[in-house]
C-alpha cells in the first residue's frame, strides 16, 4: 500500500469536500516552497463508486503507478463493492474531472492486517495521480493538503503513515517536505519499504 509515491514528488464522511487552495479548517497547510502556486485549483474528493472500475483498472497499467507499487492487486471489482467503516477510498477531481485515487485507512481495524500491530490513534494512506499528463501541475499538493485535513479532523488521529518503496528516493524527499519523519525500514509482502509518519503535531506547526 504505498502508491503514488513517484508520481506525487514529480509534481511538486463520505461527503464530497471542495476547497479553492483552502481546506476546511479555514487554513490551508503550505508544505512545499517549490510547488507550483495553482491557488485557483478547485479540488474535489469524491467516494469511489463501481462507476470508476475502468478508470481505476486504466490508472493501474500507467507506468509511473505500477513503478510506485508493481506488486499490489486491488481488486476493483470486488473492493468498490465494499464499505467497511474503517476505509475510504475516494476518487480526486480537478474542476470535475478525475486526476486521482486516495484510500485513507485506519490500520488497527484493517482486515487484510497489512500494517500488522499498531496502535488505534493512527490512519495509512495511499494516494495517486492518474494520468502521466496530469503530473507537475500541483494537483497532487492540493490533494495531500485535502488528505491530511480529512485524517486528522478526529481529534483521536494521532498520526498519519505512509510506506513507499526504498527504492523511491524521491517520494522519500517529498514525504519529508511535508513534515513526515523516517521511522523504520519494513518488508510489506514482496515490497522493502521505508516507513514514514507525520503527527498530528507537526502538521498544526505547518499549519499555523
Amino acid at each position: 500500500m504505498h502508491f503514488f509515491s513517484a508520481a506525487i514528488d514529480r509534481e511538486w464522511t463520505t461527503s464530497v469536500l471542495s476547497v479553492s487552495i483552502v481546506h476546511r479548517r479555514s487554513k490551508t497547510c503550505h508544505t512545499m516552497a517549490d510547488a507550483p502556486r495553482n491557488e485557483d485549483i478547485v479540488v474535489t474528493l469524491r467516494p469511489a463508486t463501481m462507476a470508476d472500475v475502468d478508470l481505476l483498472r486504466r490508472w493501474d497499467e500507467q507506468s509511473h503507478v505500477v513503478e510506485s507499487d508493481p506488486n499490489d492487486e486491488w481488486n476493483w471489482e470486488v473492493e468498490l463493492g465494499r464499505s467497511p467503516d474503517w476505509r475510504e477510498q475516494l476518487i480526486a477531481e480537478v474542476e470535475g474531472r478525475p486526476v486521482g485515487f486516495v484510500q485513507i485507512i485506519d490500520p488497527a481495524r484493517e482486515d487484510s492486517r497489512y500494517w500488522g500491530e499498531v496502535p488505534a490513534d493512527l490512519r495509512a494512506v495511499d494516494i495517486w495521480i492518474g494520468e502521466a499528463g496530469d503530473l507537475g501541475r500541483g494537483f497532487g499538493t492540493r490533494i495531500m493538503q485535502l488528505v491530511l485535513a480529512r485524517c486528522f479532523i478526529a481529534r483521536t488521529v494521532s498520526a498519519v503513515l505512509i510506506d513507499p518503496l526504498i527504492s523511491n528516493i524521491r517520494a522519500h524527499r517529498f514525504y519529508e517536505r511535508l513534515g513526515f519523519q523516517f521511522l523504520e525500514r519494513r518488508q510489506f509482502g514482496l515490497d522493502d519499504c521505508f516507513v514514514y509518519q507525520l503527527t498530528r503535531e507537526e502538521w498544526v506547526r505547518r499549519c499555523s
